[in-house]
């Protein structure tokens, strides 16, 4: 299917590594100009080295979500290599997994800035040029605990959520200007996020790894772990012409695993 995104310019958050590699390789691949942009510029120009080795077109940038700062020298870049941004893939670290209850005002307020208002702004420094060229699109990442709270991931689940609010409300705002917001939600999928999740699990119940991953791979009715590559062939039709009419909705990836409707 040609997804009609050539010549399109993505600012793909969270590039040099996981779900956010992933996506940039997989918009590069239909002909996007891709900024490569995180926290660390070493992993994000890795991701442009493989951009270009396939001979498509990217920049890596520097841009931390918790440091607002940091978005206009990125986007200026952006501009002057491919002029404006039409795509916004936006993707924030997770936070250590903890109990929703006993966390600190300071824990809270930091991951909110990083996590939630961070992509916020970040969308409201994109989103004019969107508006006027009449076409944009707006995909965020979050997490399947927004659809059904995971255990000892209490800041995920209450921060990542409220960015579905915020990408719902947004989105019947921009739609009339040919510009959609989305949410896709990742399951379990093979990236050192889950590893890392899965190593603070084994050792919060005194069991090892491997029985842990044994335990949730058999929870999902696919019976294995996404690869990122699925992951990011979502996110592509997301931005493609032909999902011009999907906006406001949350999207599944994640092997039949969350239980609820």
């Amino acid at each position: 299917m040609n997804l009609g995104l050539a010549g399109k310019t993505a600012l793909v958050v969270g590039a040099g590594s996981g779900l956010g590699r992933a996506v940039a390789l997989a918009l590069a691949r239909e002909g996007v100009n891709v900024v490569a942009a995180g926290r660390r510029l070493d992993p994000v120009e890795q991701t442009t080295e493989a951009i270009m080795a396939e001979g498509e077109a990217g920049l890596a940038v520097h841009l931390d979500l918790s440091d607002i700062d940091s978005f206009e020298p990125a986007l200026d870049a952006a501009r002057k290599r491919f002029d404006g941004v039409d795509i916004l893939f936006n993707s924030s670290g997770g936070p250590p997994p903890t109990p929703a209850a006993g966390q600190s005002a300071e824990l809270w307020t930091s991951h909110f800035h990083s996590m939630v208002l961070g992509v916020i702004q970040l969308t409201d420094r994109v989103l004019p040029g969107m508006l006027r060229s009449g076409w944009g699109r707006i995909i965020t990442n979050t997490s399947s605990g927004v659809v059904t709270p995971i255990p000892n991931l209490g800041l995920s689940n209450a921060l990542r959520l409220a960015l579905v609010g915020w990408s719902k409300t947004l989105a019947r705002e921009v739609a009339p200007h040919g510009v959609t917001a989305n949410v896709v939600v990742p399951g379990r999928i093979a990236t050192t996020r889950l590893d890392e999740l899965n190593r603070a699990r084994a050792d919060r119940e005194g069991t090892s790894v491997a029985e842990v991953e044994r335990a949730s791979t058999a929870s999902i009715p696919v019976g294995r772990y996404g690869d990122p590559a699925e992951y990011a062939a979502m996110v592509a039709f997301l931005a493609s012409a032909q999902a011009s009419y999907i906006t406001g909705t949350v999207f599944r990836v994640d092997g039949g695993a969350i239980p609820s409707i």
